[in-house]
């Protein structure tokens, strides 16, 4: 259980730090509401599908990042973006 705050943590730090240097449109930190689904599996809230498809421009970009690569592409990931109805981009 700590290794899962641990890793959250550490999410919106960098999440923070990537927010300082992008566009002003993609913002990882949006993204926070969805870090329960994607670091366990859990079903998304309707706050979370909200913000994943308002940030799904933003999808490459943040596969892109080497500090977000690994959240974006894992397993869980793509599981939310299915159960949220949002297309995964090909980068």
């Amino acid at each position: 259980m700590k290794v899962s705050y641990l890793c959250i943590f550490a999410f919106i730090v960098i999440a923070s730090i990537v927010n300082v240097s992008t566009a002003a449109t993609c913002n990882a930190v949006q993204l926070s509401p969805c870090l329960g689904p994607i670091m366990s599996g859990s079903s998304p809230s309707t706050t979370c599908c909200t913000q994943l498809r308002s940030q799904s421009s933003c999808f490459c970009q943040y596969v892109r990042n080497p500090s977000l690569r690994q959240y974006v592409n894992s397993p869980n990931a793509r599981k939310l973006a299915n159960t949220c109805r949002v297309a995964f981009p090909r980068c």
